[in-house]
């Protein structure tokens, strides 16, 4: 077995190869694992200048903008959630976390962020239309993204069995059982319940680390996209989905909604735990 950490995407990517792999053959995947987060990185960063989320953020209402293709699968992916939350999970809530001081503000005049107004859609393959001005963040489903690139870079390179884990978004890899324990909310540090996963991914949503006080009021760095609310409860939302992107999406629904049997898991064959 080995085991390798590297940071990107504002946490630690950590990989854990438990395969029968030689030593060498082992690291070499790993190499390319994070060769795949860190593309995610480049691609999807709020804060680079040069990724494909910052050029759709300075392009202007009515620009047709090219971007790689994984960034089009996550903006494709996005659309189709906020459709099944019915605009709880929403990309376009980067001005509003400007605001909390939760995102550092890239360059030019912040856009006003309006609930329910589409900012983006994808159009054909590699390419997304521009419909109004706004700010995207993709926080809340890249980490996700880039651990199942991940993990499909480790099964091409041959491995059977590992978990890559971005801060709390993690998939397994192969039959064999990864211990996975819950964080408790109001104790952080502390475990509230542990499980058992395999061949699947889990992602888990709370304000217990991001949540501060501002102008006066609590915020946090997760938004309810019907009304641009921060979320900033005591509970966890974990979800359980066959891929980590859409179980990454769909805890900000189920954290948002309080509700751990919302439509949205079945759509995409998902279950949710609050605790």
């Amino acid at each position: 077995m080995i085991r390798r950490a590297q940071p990107w995407l504002g946490t630690l990517v950590d990989i854990c190869i438990n395969d029968p792999l030689p030593e060498q053959d082992a690291h070499a995947a790993a190499a390319l694992a994070f060769a795949e987060v860190a593309l995610v990185h480049a691609l999807m960063s709020f804060h680079d200048p040069a990724s494909d989320v910052a050029r759709l953020n300075r392009a202007p209402a009515g620009a047709r903008v090219a971007v790689h293709a994984h960034t089009w699968a996550v903006l494709a992916l996005a659309q189709e959630v906020a459709a099944a939350s019915r605009g709880i999970f929403n990309i376009a809530c980067a001005a509003q976390l400007v605001a909390w001081d939760c995102l550092p503000a890239p360059g030019g005049a912040a856009p006003r962020y309006a609930p329910r107004v589409p900012v983006l859609r994808v159009a054909e393959a590699g390419a997304v239309r521009k419909l109004a001005e706004g700010w995207i963040d993709l926080g809340g489903i890249a980490k996700g993204y880039a651990v199942d690139l991940a993990v499909a870079a480790l099964a091409r390179a041959g491995v059977r069995s590992a978990c890559v884990n971005a801060g709390g978004d993690l998939r397994v890899l192969g039959a064999a059982a990864f211990p996975v324990t819950l964080r408790a909310p109001g104790d952080p540090a502390a475990g509230a319940a542990q499980l058992q996963l395999s061949d699947a991914a889990l992602a888990t949503s709370a304000s217990y680390f991001s949540a501060r006080g501002k102008d006066g009021a609590r915020v946090s760095a997760l938004v309810d996209g019907r009304d641009g609310r921060p979320m900033t409860g005591a509970a966890s939302a974990t979800v359980q989905a066959p891929t980590c992107a859409v179980a990454d999406a769909l805890t900000k629904i189920v954290l948002a909604s309080g509700d751990a049997r919302h439509p949205a898991l079945a759509v995409f064959g998902a279950a949710a735990l609050i605790i």
